[in-house]
């Protein structure tokens, strides 16, 4: 048993490595499209960071069709009231508190700048 593992890992060289070269690079082309946009501007960057967890309900660019959850373009300050809404609890919500918490009022004021200037 021994001895056909042995063989199997000389009959495959480096090719595991290869592989998982190959899969990092290919996981990486997206991040690094993106970092290339704003190279020059990290807090426009940041901001960037943080609106991609919002995408995933609020959709690409914030535009979730059909859902009642769009919030690209709309206004800054109606986003940034709801915002601090969920985090102080004011507003009622079923996940947006815990999102907004763990954000300061001023990041919550550049997300809703981000958003807002998606038109």
């Amino acid at each position: 048993m021994e001895a056909s593992c042995l063989n199997r890992i000389e009959r495959t060289g480096t090719r595991p490595i290869r592989a998982s070269v190959f899969l990092g690079l290919i996981l990486m082309l997206p991040l690094g499209a993106l970092s290339q946009t704003d190279a020059r501007d990290p807090a426009a960057f940041q901001v960037q960071v943080w609106a991609a967890s919002c995408m995933a309900c609020h959709g690409p660019d914030g535009r979730a069709e059909g859902t009642g959850l769009a919030i690209g373009g709309r206004p800054a300050e109606e986003l940034r009231s709801k915002l601090l809404g969920y985090k102080t609890g004011k507003l009622p919500a079923t996940i947006m508190h815990q999102h907004a918490k763990g954000y300061s009022d001023q990041e919550l004021a550049r997300i809703a700048d981000y958003f807002s200037s998606l038109k």
